[in-house]
């Protein structure tokens, strides 16, 4: 589970990196082991900076100021699969063909097959133990084999296609080719989220163009008419035009529930459902629950929220079960998101040192 995001900006001569880094202040709950963007400058040329961190400790001032050109790429990493090493820090880049950098959200299921095939079919070499490094190369692989000087969208379509039928799993995809433009596309399953809206370019240029993994992103930074991407539907937005098609469609759509519950920010709204209306539903749910199980004999004193996602749920259970609900637990707002820390052990202190009782 990453947070990821994209952005073209209609007027060439404007920077794309300070939004992009805004994005990823707002995706930071999705992500805090690494952090990083890659733009696009004059003449296709790319400019990078990633690491291992926080996003504010990844990117300093000096840093952001090389980051030129009017679109590019952002990342920041939870660790699901391979090692917690600086070289696993997203965006990933492969020069051949094109120029593609690409962010990913997901986990393959299919990764050995895929590594194998990209060794000794494909011939690629794999530098990391990251699945998203194996769904760039798939995408790259598929896209070399166009054989062309230059490729339009059918070729980028062909290349998704593709790549629905080699790698299974989750996954949201942010991507951008060099001098061409930005990509998004979500697993035919609708596992992981992604968005994209447009606004009005400052400067009067045209229309600015941004995807993200969460609806809070473009909401903040003003963009408009936001929609899902859909499960197996690729959008491409170049310089000139936005085409979209749904490449795959999946009779059964299984979005993760953990978007729900826990993960995403409660001001988001995934697959058309309002994150926060989604909890309010589950403490609805809940109460039915309990009152199945202990009927009016209920021996309950208060309804207590474990902080900070299962508030909303709290607060509908007690509102619907005429309980007293109290905060039985201070944070440490100090202390980072527990979950996505590495490590199970690392998990147990931090959530000790996050989370304390209320004596009372």
């Amino acid at each position: 589970m990453c947070g990821i995001s994209a952005l073209l900006l209609a007027d060439s001569s404007q920077a794309a990196v300070s939004e992009l880094l805004e994005s990823l202040g707002l995706l930071q709950h999705r992500g805090q082991d690494a952090a990083g963007i890659v733009t696009c400058g004059h003449k296709g040329r790319l400019f990078q900076c990633k690491g291992n961190g926080m996003v504010r400790d990844v990117f300093t001032p000096q840093r952001l100021m090389a980051l030129a050109g009017n679109m590019g790429v952002a990342h920041v990493r939870y660790p699901t699969a391979g090692t917690p090493a600086d070289s696993e820090a997203q965006p990933f880049y492969v020069n051949s063909p094109y120029g593609i950098v690409m962010a990913h959200n997901g986990n393959l299921t299919n990764d050995s097959e895929l590594r194998h095939f990209l060794d000794y079919d494909a011939h690629r070499h794999i530098n990391t133990d990251s699945d998203s490094e194996l769904l760039l190369n798939i995408f790259a692989n598929n896209l070399q084999k166009t054989g062309k000087f230059r490729i339009n969208e059918q070729d980028i379509f062909s290349a998704a296609a593709g790549l629905y039928g080699e790698c299974r799993g989750a996954y949201a995809v942010a991507a951008m080719l060099a001098g061409f433009g930005i990509i998004g596309f979500r697993d035919p399953h609708g596992i992981r989220p992604l968005v994209f809206g447009r606004r009005k370019s400052s400067t009067g240029a045209g229309y600015d163009y941004m995807f993200a993994s969460e609806s809070v992103v473009l909401d903040a930074l003003d963009f408009t008419d936001i929609e899902d991407v859909q499960p197996g539907e690729v959008v491409i937005v170049s310089k000139t035009a936005v085409t979209r098609r749904r490449l795959v469609v999946e009779a059964q759509i299984t979005p993760c529930i953990f978007e729900y519950v826990y993960f995403a920010r409660p001001d988001s709204t995934i697959d058309g459902i309002p994150v926060y209306n989604a909890r309010l539903d589950m403490g609805v749910k809940l109460a039915r629950k309990v009152r199945q199980a202990l009927g009016d004999a209920m021996d309950i004193d208060v309804v207590i929220p474990v902080p900070d996602t299962s508030r909303a749920a709290a607060l509908q259970l007690s509102h619907e079960l005429s309980l007293p609900y109290r905060e039985g637990f201070n944070k440490n707002r100090y202390v980072g998101r527990t979950f996505i820390m590495p490590g199970q052990e690392m998990r147990r202190k931090n959530v000790r040192r996050k989370l304390n009782a209320m004596p009372t």
